[in-house]
C-alpha cells in the first residue's frame, strides 16, 4: 500500500513529460492508484468523481475571479499597466522579469485575483517578449514565484490562509505554537524561493532566446493594447472596487465573497455596463474553466490517495525507520511532502494530511515548535511549483501559451520545479534543524 502514492505520482509525472494531456494523465494515475489499493475499475472512477467536489469552492472561486479580472480588463486599467511596463522596461530584460514577479506577488494580497490576472496581463506582452528575445521559461519562473512566495512568507491574503492551516493543524495534533511563530518559521524557506528566482532571472534564463514561429496564426487572436489610453474616473472607481474586494476577502477569508464584491461594485459604479455582465462572466468562465476543471480532477485524485489509506501508509512506513535522527527525519518527511503535493497539486490541501503524523514524530524527536512549523510548511509547499495539476503552474501557462508557443510541462513545470523545489527543500531542511 505504501507504494501506491509513489507509483501513481511517478506515472503522472512520466505521462506529463511525454506530453499526455494533464487531465488524462491525472485520471489514468488516479485509476492506477485505485487499482493498486484494491478497488476495481468502476469503484476507482466513482471515488475519483465523488472526490471532485473537494475543490468545488476553489473552482468556483477561480471562475468568479476570472470574471472579475475580465471586468477589470474591460475598463482598460490593465492597458495602463502594460503600457507602463513597455515604456519603462523595454530592453531591460532582467528588470522586466523582476517587475512581472512583483506584479504576480501583488495578486496574492493587494489585488486578490490570484492567477486570474495572468491571461489578462501576459498575452499583450508576448510580442514584447519575442522582440526582446526573452526566454518564456524565465517569465514562468517569475510568475510562479509571485504565486507561491507570498503565501509562504507573508501572513496576509493567501498567506494568512496557508499559515493559519499550519497553525490549526499543529495545535490539533498537540503542538504549542502561535501564528507569529509560524510566520517567523517560514521566512528561511521563503528565502529559498528568492534564491531560486534570482538564479532563474540572472543566470539560467538571462541569455537571448530566438522566438518560435507563430503557431497556426494563434498570435493574431491576442487582443492589442490601447497605447493612447489615459487614467480616468472609471479607472479610479475600478481601484475602489479592487480595494473593496481585498477588504471583503480578508474579512471573510473567502475568495468567492471578494470576487463577488468587486464585480457588484464595478457594475454599481458603472465601470462596467450592466448589459455586458453576461459576456464578462462567460469570458471569465472560458478563461478559467480548464484550470478549474484540472483542480477538480486533481481533488478527485487526492481523494483516492487519501481515502484508500495510501497517503497514511506512505507516511507511516517513512517514519517507521527514522528513529531519533533529526537530520534524516527532516529529509525524509520533506521528500514525502514533495511527493504528495506533486500528486494532488495543492499545498493548502497537503498540510492537514501530513500534520497528523509529522507533529508527533517531530515532538518525539526533539524538534522545536518553530522547526516543526518550518518542516510542515515546507513539506506542504514543496511540489506546488512543478506539479502539472497546480494553479501555480497552470496559471503561467494560461498566459504564456496564448499564441501556442509555450509547453505546460517542459516550459513551466520543469523550470519551476528546478528553481523552486530544490532551494526550498534545502532551506526548509536547514530551518527545521536550526530554528
Amino acid at each position: 500500500m505504501e507504494w501506491v502514492v509513489v507509483v501513481s505520482v511517478l506515472l503522472m509525472t512520466v505521462l506529463s513529460l511525454l506530453r499526455v494531456n494533464v487531465i488524462i494523465a491525472i485520471i489514468i494515475s488516479a485509476i492506477v492508484a485505485g487499482l493498486m489499493a484494491g478497488l476495481d475499475l468502476v469503484e476507482s472512477i466513482e471515488l475519483l468523481v465523488s472526490g471532485m467536489g473537494g475543490q468545488a469552492n476553489t473552482a468556483l472561486s477561480y471562475v468568479l475571479l476570472g470574471a472579475f479580472a475580465i471586468a477589470i480588463s474591460y475598463t482598460g486599467i490593465t492597458s495602463l499597466l502594460v503600457n507602463f511596463l513597455i515604456k519603462v522596461l523595454t530592453g531591460k530584460k532582467t528588470m522586466l522579469l523582476l517587475a512581472i514577479a512583483s506584479v504576480s506577488s501583488l495578486s496574492q494580497n493587494v489585488v486578490p485575483v490570484h492567477i486570474a490576472f495572468i491571461p489578462i496581463l501576459i498575452p499583450p506582452l508576448l510580442k514584447l517578449f519575442d522582440k526582446m528575445r526573452i526566454d518564456r521559461r524565465g517569465v514562468a519562473v517569475a510568475l510562479t514565484f509571485g504565486l507561491k512566495a507570498p503565501y509562504i512568507m507573508i501572513p496576509a491574503g493567501f498567506g494568512l490562509i496557508f499559515q493559519g492551516i499550519i497553525l490549526d493543524a499543529m495545535i490539533q495534533n498537540g503542538a504549542d505554537i502561535t501564528l507569529g511563530q509560524v510566520s517567523l518559521s517560514m521566512i528561511i524557506p521563503g528565502l529559498g524561493m528568492i534564491v531560486g528566482l534570482l538564479i532563474g532571472v540572472f543566470i539560467t534564463y538571462r541569455k537571448d532566446k530566438e522566438p518560435l514561429l507563430d503557431v497556426k496564426g494563434m498570435g493574431e487572436f491576442i487582443k492589442p493594447i490601447d497605447e493612447n489610453i489615459t487614467f480616468n474616473k472609471k479607472h479610479f472607481l475600478t481601484i475602489i472596487a479592487i480595494l473593496a474586494a481585498l477588504v471583503a476577502q480578508i474579512y471573510t477569508g473567502n475568495l468567492i465573497v471578494g470576487a463577488l464584491t468587486g464585480l457588484i461594485l464595478m457594475v454599481a459604479f458603472l465601470s462596467v455596463p450592466f448589459s455586458k455582465t453576461d459576456k464578462i462572466v462567460a469570458d471569465g468562465v472560458s478563461m478559467m474553466s480548464t484550470i478549474a476543471f484540472v483542480m477538480l480532477v486533481a481533488s478527485g485524485y487526492g481523494t483516492i490517495l487519501k481515502d484508500t489509506g495510501a497517503v497514511d501508509a506512505l507516511v507511516e512506513v517513512s517514519s517507521g525507520f527514522l528513529g531519533d535522527n533529526k537530520v534524516l527525519i527532516s529529509f525524509v518527511l520533506l521528500l514525502v511532502g514533495l511527493i504528495i503535493t506533486i500528486g494532488i497539486g495543492s499545498s493548502f490541501g497537503t498540510i492537514p494530511i501530513i500534520a497528523a503524523l509529522f507533529v508527533p514524530i517531530c515532538l518525539a524527536a526533539g524538534f522545536s515548535p518553530l522547526g516543526t512549523a518550518a518542516l510542515i510548511g515546507t513539506a506542504g509547499a514543496l511540489g506546488d511549483a512543478g506539479s502539472p495539476a497546480s494553479d501555480s503552474t497552470l496559471g503561467p501557462t494560461a498566459g504564456l501559451n496564448a499564441d501556442g508557443k509555450h509547453d505546460h510541462i517542459w516550459d513551466t513545470c520543469v523550470p519551476t520545479f528546478i528553481h523552486f523545489n530544490i532551494p526550498l527543500f534545502f532551506f526548509g531542511w536547514a530551518a527545521s534543524l536550526f530554528l
